[in-house]
């Protein structure tokens, strides 16, 4: 329930902060004291659409703060958890700034929300009700959610939702079946060829790049040994200095003992010379075996290459992405073997899922049509002493296309007059029988499907005697389940009130300017705004009676 409303520099309120309780709360004062400026500034806190004409003049900005008691259970705590606003404590505060540029900020427990948020978040805690009022519930979408809550029949409904659901599954999955298997088929030709070529390719995922870099290794490779090849020919080849430097080796060594001083240095020097040539023919070997390849290995990583290649053209992936390709070509050909069994199979599943919902929802629409028949009777109950006792209200139930919410819709009639042709509640119903067609749909539908806290903006409005008392009975009943705020100029209304506030405007700035203030009535009080209500402007004898009488019949 609503436990506190502050409201800061909105139109005529510069500063206001009202406490409320449990049970029924009336709103009293003169036209134009800012009955309707208060509701509003809570409407705004709710999600209302802003209005820069709503900033008091002078002031950057309005501000209006609403704080509620919870339950953890309330519906109004699944808007918070799908939108990662959980609270723990069962007070939720929500804060709505009207800027004076036109902008607007949402707040709930100082998070900053959209609108849309605050206003699904307003439409779970709070309703509110007056002539011809947006925001009460005389929106026809509403009305088959109320009618299920009424009946007791919301899991029905709920399962007929999840079989809607599932049926759409599951006819999705048939047409993409179809899809994928007529497709199949139109090139069945052409994918057993890919999948052959694709298949003997046999492309591996990170081929392409393994035998790049094998192929820029060996070639590299060719260019060293070419070298090496070309420098052992000079060393151990037919033109190699080592035969020649041998015969005159052993020439000089035959002269030795002629002459040793001059022969023997140069002897050793060339036996040096011919030893460090025969260890580099023996390294430029070694290398030539390190270095060796097989020219046909190469000719076969060009060629794997440029096959890998090819195919990715050809086929327009790249060459990591063929492995995969041929799968899902391979994938293609299995529909068109095993597509039509699988779907008869899925077909088959397809058609049981809407005998299920059929059958769910016809049992749902039966069930909608019994509700439907109580609610009439009990609403067309509490016409009469609301003086509509020529009118008649009705639940219409028509058929609509198959969907989430089952095979009907929903919509709540009246008649004003015997003869009159019946039609929808807002086109039919003036203003004030408005007002009382939804204060007896309230009172029949207030256990079940209804917000926590109800506002009524002034739907006693031309009427008197007894059937304001009977509004105020109503009232007060309604009371006794959920939190009730009336706005009301019936002192019958006002006599069975929990709590009495009286909205004023007092004059501020040396008379310059006036402000909306709210104050708690109380015993005297209260009886003598009461017997103002009953007598107007001047307050007499008899107005006080009048109000003492009225308040003892209530209490």
């Amino acid at each position: 329930m609503l436990a506190r409303l502050s409201i800061r520099d909105i139109v005529l309120i510069d500063r206001l902060d009202i406490d409320f309780g449990s049970g029924l709360a009336v709103l009293t004062g003169e036209t134009g004291a800012g009955k309707s400026i208060l509701l509003d500034a809570f409407a705004l806190a709710l999600g209302a659409r802003g209005d820069v004409a709503l900033v008091r003049e002078g002031a950057e900005q309005g501000q209006v703060i609403a704080a509620f008691d919870v339950e953890q259970k309330h519906s109004a705590r699944r808007v918070l958890a799908e939108n990662d606003l959980g609270a723990e404590d069962d007070e939720l505060i929500v804060r709505r700034v009207q800027f004076a540029d036109g902008r607007t900020r949402a707040f709930i427990n100082d998070q900053p929300v959209s609108v849309q948020v605050l206003r699904a978040l307003g439409a779970a805690l709070v309703e509110i009700h007056g002539q011809h009022d947006e925001r009460a519930f005389v929106d026809a979408a509403t009305h088959r959610a109320l009618l299920d809550a009424y009946g007791g029949i919301e899991d029905d409904a709920a399962e007929v939702a999840r079989l809607w659901t599932e049926l759409r599954a599951r006819d999705a999955a048939v047409a993409e079946h179809r899809a994928a298997v007529e497709r199949a088929a139109r090139e069945a030709e052409w994918l057993r060829h890919a999948v052959e070529e694709l298949g003997r390719l046999a492309a591996q995922p990170g081929e392409e790049t393994t035998l790049a870099e094998r192929r820029a290794s060996m070639m590299q490779a060719e260019k060293v040994a070419e070298d090496l090849r070309s420098t052992h020919e000079s060393v151990s080849g037919p033109h190699s200095p080592v035969p020649p430097l041998a015969t005159a080796v052993r020439r000089l060594e035959r002269r030795v003992m002629q002459a040793p001083a001059l022969i023997e240095p140069a002897v050793k020097a060339i036996d040096a010379a011919l030893n460090a040539l025969e260890e580099a023919r023996a390294h430029l070997e070694h290398a030539l075996q390190v270095a060796d390849y097989d020219p046909r290995e190469l000719e076969r990583i060009e060629e794997r290459l440029f096959a890998l290649r090819a195919a990715a053209r050809k086929y327009n992936v790249p060459v990591d992405n063929l492995a995969a390709l041929a799968q899902r070509y391979e994938s293609d050909l299995a529909l068109i073997d095993a597509g039509a069994e699988r779907l008869a199979t899925l077909e088959r599943e397809a058609q049981e899922a809407s005998d299920r919902y059929r059958a769910a929802a016809a049992s749902l629409s039966a069930a909608r049509h019994r509700a439907a028949q109580q609610l009439d009777k009990a609403v067309n109950a509490e016409l009469k002493p609301l003086k509509l006792e020529r009118a008649q209200f009705s639940t219409e139930i028509t058929s609509e296309n198959e969907g989430p919410h089952g095979l009907d819709r929903v919509e709540f009639w009246v008649r004003t007059n015997p003869g009159t042709r019946p039609g929808p509640l807002m086109k039919v119903a003036s203003g004030g029988e408005l007002a009382r067609f939804l204060l007896a749909l309230k009172v029949v539908l207030a256990d079940r499907g209804s917000a926590p806290t109800l506002v009524f903006d002034e739907i006693d409005t031309g009427v008197g005697g007894a059937v304001a008392d009977a509004i105020g009975v109503r009232l007060a009943r309604l009371a006794s389940g959920v939190q009730v705020i009336a706005v009301t100029h019936a002192p019958q209304v006002a006599a069975r009130a929990d709590r009495h506030y009286l909205i004023s405007k007092d004059a501020l700035a040396k008379g310059k300017r006036v402000a909306t203030r709210v104050a708690e009535l109380e015993g005297e009080r209260r009886r003598e705004e009461i017997a103002r209500i009953v007598a107007g402007a001047e307050i007499t004898a008899e107005a006080r009676a009048a109000a003492e009488r009225l308040i003892r019949a209530a209490g």
